[in-house]
């Protein structure tokens, strides 16, 4: 298994994949840099009060958060449709498996593999960017690790879910599902937070249900509530606690232990379904 990840990391490598993110990477961090320190520059010279510039600083970098999520959410269907789906399409898996290999070890090598580069590049471009905008603003999110380790934990989970659906079906057609998937549970889970602020429990306990069946939305939150300052600040800035929770860009708390256990648990089970239909498989 082990060897399979190394092989994976290796070929993303020569494929220039990870060059190419890295670059990207760089750019958009850069145009992020420029955007913040125009922001802040021109605000403090019309004499904006720090609140207020730290809170609209910490929207911004919501925002850039919201976006990169959806890039990343491309760029596990990206990675993780061929993995596997690829390789049987090929004929490079029927190569593999004739070695003393169980199909059940390529799939985990294959998800190891793509998990620690996309965990990997999650990490170091949030990291570049919030330093950047720490350095720039002069002040950072509050809990900047939390929100970098629920982003990277959303790509882990949409990769997870590209990979199995990609032991089944076509590489496009998995890579489609798992992108529209991810879309679709954001969706529920902006509709639970209004239904929640206009107390239409039925409505919201239907949207919250999506967050247990597809993980990605509720660690959404987390990464929101890692970036988002304190809510007095906000308060003070005249917005009603009612408002805020209707935000899909604002969280109260970071999701619960439970909920972090259940994403664990729902990726072994995603997996676990994935070598089952892949051992039924004809190759």
């Amino acid at each position: 298994m082990i060897t399979i990840a190394l092989l994976t990391v290796r070929e993303l490598v020569r494929r220039r994949i990870v060059w190419l993110l890295a670059v990207l990477t760089l750019v958009s961090v850069a145009l992020v840099g420029f955007g913040v320190e125009r922001l802040v520059s021109l605000a403090r010279a019309d004499g904006v009060e720090e609140l207020a510039i730290r809170v609209g600083v910490s929207q911004v970098l919501i925002l850039i958060a919201f976006m990169f999520s959806f890039i990343l959410a491309m760029t596990a269907a990206f990675l993780g449709a061929p993995a596997i789906g690829g390789d049987i399409e090929s004929g490079v898996a029927l190569a593999l498996l004739a070695r003393p290999l169980r199909r059940t070890e390529l799939l985990l090598g294959r998800w190891l593999g793509l998990a620690v580069v996309v965990v990997a590049y999650t990490v170091a471009s949030g990291a570049l960017a919030i330093l950047v905008v720490d350095v720039i603003a002069g002040f950072g999110p509050p809990h900047p690790e939390l929100a970098l380790a629920y982003l990277a934990a959303q790509a882990v989970v949409l990769m997870t879910l590209t990979l199995a659906l990609g032991s089944v079906l076509p590489a496009i057609g998995a890579g489609a599902i798992a992108v529209v998937a991810f879309g679709i549970g954001w969706i529920a889970g902006v509709l639970a937070s209004v239904a929640a602020a206009l107390d239409l429990p039925s409505l919201a306990g239907i949207a919250e249900a999506s967050r247990w069946i597809l993980p990605s939305d509720g660690l959404w939150r987390g990464v929101v509530f890692g970036l988002e300052p304190p809510v007095a600040a906000l308060v003070a800035q005249g917005r009603s606690l009612e408002g805020l929770s209707a935000n899909p860009f604002f969280a109260f708390e970071a999701p619960p232990l439970t909920f972090v256990a259940w994403t664990v648990a729902w990726c072994a089970i995603v997996l676990g379904l994935a070598a089952w239909r892949l051992a039924k498989r004809d190759l």
